[in-house]
């Protein structure tokens, strides 16, 4: 039984790399769909995701789900508001790629748990620790020497932060799992997304039939691109613990910032370095604080969890989904 433990253990980890590696690696796919504009992009993955889940799905037979979604409007609803939020995250991210903002882009997940702590004490009324009020005033202060780096607020890297905290939010609302979550939204994103494209092919400016075949393949890929890294965080989140996960999300970005920095030679000027450092060092006092917390005496957890535990430190870490 212990050799069995150990053996699913290895396996959600190896997913969970795998999974975050993908993530932090995707800046290099983007950029192969040229000529293909941002919107034209986010179009055929919003397409295409649909289709490759469809099937997945209908493979599996995992369609009960639906019928229960469609029952309750609330929750509808609320996947509806999902499906606009991370509309807004994968534009901006698919633009910022091709535009040569890798690093900004990174910086955006970087500072994603801050902003969710942040919605956290504002939206829900949450309370913090000392350490958590001290790491979202570091992460404060870094956006601040960013602005001055870059001779204006990074706003890459908070319309990304703020679009995936808002769309952690209300998945938590939603409570769908994740290869069904991104069903139910991509369906939302179907048919303006189609109509868009069709749009674009009767205007001449579809990409997709005058590219040649390599390029539309590379187009329909965007369908396996979006899923397969959220089957593979499937199978970790339930196979390793919270605190694995919490740190393993930092994988992705710290792959795009390598990216950026090394492959796509972006400048990185004293100032931005300044300013990542404190975002580091923000991020290092929050993981900190919550591997300490993870590991107190239950009792002394539980009767803290109901007073002191954010947003960010009480659900498990979201799919970073760029």
């Amino acid at each position: 039984m212990a050799g069995t433990s150990r053996s699913e253990g290895r396996i959600g980890l190896l997913n969970g790399i795998a999974a975050y590696g993908m993530w932090g690696l995707v800046p290099l796919f983007w950029p192969l769909l040229k000529p293909a504009g941002a919107t034209e992009i986010l179009a055929h993955r919003m397409v295409w995701s649909l289709a490759f889940v469809g099937v997945a799905l209908l493979v599996v037979r995992r369609w009960a789900w639906a019928g229960e979604l469609l029952r309750q409007p609330r929750r509808l609803g609320l996947v509806v508001i999902a499906a606009a939020v991370i509309t807004v995250n994968w534009g901006v991210y698919i633009w910022a790629v091709n535009s040569g903002h890798v690093v900004e882009a990174s910086l955006g997940y970087f500072i994603n748990p801050l902003v969710t702590i942040a919605m956290g004490v504002l939206i829900l009324k949450e309370r913090l620790r000392p350490v958590q009020w001290a790491a979202v005033g570091v992460g404060f202060s870094a956006v601040l020497v960013l602005t001055i780096g870059y001779g204006r607020p990074p706003w890459i890297s908070l319309c990304l932060a703020f679009s995936f905290a808002t769309y952690g939010l209300v998945k938590k609302k939603v409570n769908l799992g994740g290869v069904e979550s991104l069903t139910a939204e991509t369906a939302v994103q179907f048919l303006p997304a189609l109509g868009y494209l069709l749009w674009l092919s009767a205007h001449g400016d579809a990409t997709f039939t005058t590219e040649g075949t390599g390029h539309a393949a590379l187009l329909a890929s965007t369908g396996i691109v979006t899923a397969l890294p959220l089957v593979c965080f499937g199978a970790a989140a339930i196979r390793v613990p919270l605190s694995t996960l919490g740190l393993l999300q930092y994988l992705a970005p710290v792959f795009q910032f390598l990216l950026g920095v090394l492959y796509f030679g972006e400048a990185m000027p004293a100032e931005r370095w300044a300013g990542f450092a404190l975002v580091w060092l923000a991020l290092v006092l929050l993981t900190g604080d919550a591997w300490r917390f993870s590991r107190r005496p239950k009792k002394v957890a539980v009767a803290q969890t109901v007073e002191t535990v954010p947003l960010a430190a009480s659900t498990p870490p979201a799919a970073v989904d760029v």
